[in-house]
C-alpha cells in the first residue's frame, strides 16, 4: 500500500485589528490628560487645593473606559443589533427623565445621577441612535433609496433629537448630523445632501436677519438671539456674552507659530472660563501655537482616515454603518468645537473629543471606539 502524504491543515484566515486606531485613541487620551492638567491646574489649586484634581478624575474614567473599549472590541459587533430597539426606547426614557428630575447646571437639566455619580444621557443617545439607524438601514435594503425609506430614518431621528436639543442644542445638532452622514453613505442620490449643505452655509451667511425674524415669531429665545449677536460682533459685548469668545481669541492670537510653551498659558489664569472644557483648544493654541493646533487637527484627520478604511473593508453593511456613524459623530464634534473656539459659528458649548474634560463624554467615546475596533477585528486578511 502506498503511504499517505502528510495531511495539510487548512490555514484559518487571520483577523485584522486596527492597532493604528488603538494607538491614536491612546495618544489623544494621554495628550488630553496633559492639556487638562495644564489648563485646569490654576483653577483646581484655588478651588480644590489640588492642581491635579481635574486631571486625576479624568484619568480614572479614561482608564475605566479604555478597559471597557478593549472588552467591547473583542465582541462580535452583530450582538449589538439585538439591543438596538431597547436602547433606542431607553434613550427616550432617559431624556424624558432628565428633563423632569435631572440636575440643573447653568439653568439646564442635563445630568442624571445620585451623589457624586452622574452622567449625561445625551452621550448614550448618540450610541443608541447609531446602532438603531444601522439596523434600520440594513433591514430596508434598497428601499433606503426611496422617499419612504429616507422619511423613516428622519422620523426615527428627529423626535429624539428635538428632546435632546431642548436642553442641549449642540448635542441635538450632532445627533441630526450623525443621521445625515449615515443617510449620505447609504443613499445612491447625493444631490439632496449637497443641497442641504449649501442651505446650511446660506443660513450661516444670513444668520443675523434670520435670527431677528425668528425671535419676533417667538421661535427663537432671547438668549439664543443673544448668542448669534455675540457671534457676529463679540467686541460689542466684552463683559457679557462676548467675554469667553474674546478671551479664547486672545489666547489663540498670543500663541503665535510655536506657542508660549506647555504650561505657560496666561489666559487659563481665570481669564478663559472653564478652560479645561469647551475652550481647551484655545489653550492648546496659546501654549503650543499654530504648530500644535495643526498637529491636533492632523491626528483627528488620521483617525477619520482609519474609520474610512475600516468601513470600506467591513464584512457587511451593518458593520460599515456602525463605523460611519461613529466617524460622523467624531468628525462633527471636532469641527463644531474648533469652529466655536475660533468664533466661526455661534457658541454652542461642545467638547473636543478625548481632550476636553468630561467623564461621560470620554467614557462613551471609548465605547464607540470599542465598536469600531470590533468591526475591524472581524475583517479577514487574505494571504
Amino acid at each position: 500500500m502506498a503511504e499517505k502524504g502528510p495531511v495539510k491543515k487548512k490555514n484559518k484566515p487571520r483577523r485584522f485589528y486596527d492597532y493604528s486606531l488603538l494607538f491614536t485613541v491612546i495618544f489623544l487620551s494621554v495628550f488630553g490628560l496633559v492639556m487638562i492638567y495644564s489648563a485646569s491646574s490654576y483653577a483646581a489649586q484655588l478651588k480644590y487645593h489640588d492642581a491635579a484634581y481635574f486631571m486625576m478624575r479624568q484619568a480614572k474614567i479614561a482608564l475605566a473606559g479604555f478597559i471597557i473599549m478593549i472588552v467591547i472590541s473583542k465582541l462580535d459587533y452583530h450582538w449589538y443589533a439585538k439591543f438596538a430597539v431597547f436602547a433606542y426606547i431607553l434613550s427616550y426614557v432617559l431624556m424624558i427623565t432628565v428633563s423632569l428630575v435631572g440636575r440643573k447646571v447653568n439653568g439646564k437639566r442635563r445630568w442624571l445621577g445620585v451623589g457624586s455619580l452622574s452622567f449625561q444621557p445625551t452621550e448614550f443617545v448618540k450610541i443608541a441612535l447609531i446602532v438603531m439607524l444601522a439596523v434600520l438601514i440594513v433591514q430596508m435594503g434598497r428601499n433606503i433609496n426611496t422617499r419612504n425609506g429616507v422619511l423613516l430614518v428622519i422620523v426615527t431621528t428627529l423626535p429624539i433629537a428635538g428632546i435632546v436639543a431642548a436642553n442641549n442644542l449642540s448635542s441635538g445638532i450632532i445627533i441630526i448630523g450623525i443621521a445625515f452622514v449615515m443617510l449620505f453613505v447609504a443613499c445612491k442620490k447625493k444631490w439632496p445632501f449637497f443641497a442641504c449643505g449649501l442651505a446650511g452655509v446660506g443660513a450661516l451667511a444670513f444668520a443675523g436677519p434670520m435670527a431677528a425674524v425668528l425671535e419676533k415669531l417667538n421661535i427663537l429665545h432671547d438668549y439664543q438671539l443673544g448668542r448669534i449677536l455675540v457671534w457676529l460682533e463679540p467686541e460689542a459685548y466684552p463683559s457679557t456674552g462676548g467675554y469667553q469668545v474674546l478671551q479664547g481669541l486672545y489666547a489663540i492670537g498670543s500663541g503665535g507659530l510655536v506657542g508660549r510653551g506647555l504650561g505657560e498659558s496666561i489666559q487659563k489664569m481665570g481669564f478663559v472660563p472653564e478652560a479645561q472644557n469647551d475652550m481647551i483648544f484655545s489653550i492648546i493654541c496659546e501654549e503650543l501655537g499654530l504648530f500644535g493646533a495643526v498637529s491636533v487637527i492632523l491626528i483627528f484627520l488620521f483617525m477619520i482616515y482609519r474609520f474610512m478604511l475600516i468601513a470600506d473593508n467591513a464584512p457587511d453593511l451593518f458593520g460599515a454603518l456602525l463605523v460611519v456613524g461613529v466617524m460622523g459623530h467624531i468628525a462633527i464634534q471636532v469641527i463644531l468645537n474648533i469652529a466655536v473656539v475660533t468664533n466661526t459659528i455661534p457658541n454652542t458649548g461642545i467638547t473636543l473629543p478625548f481632550i476636553s474634560y468630561g467623564g461621560t463624554s470620554v467614557l462613551f467615546l471609548m465605547m464607540e471606539m470599542g465598536m469600531v475596533l470590533s468591526v475591524s477585528n472581524q475583517i479577514k486578511l487574505e494571504k
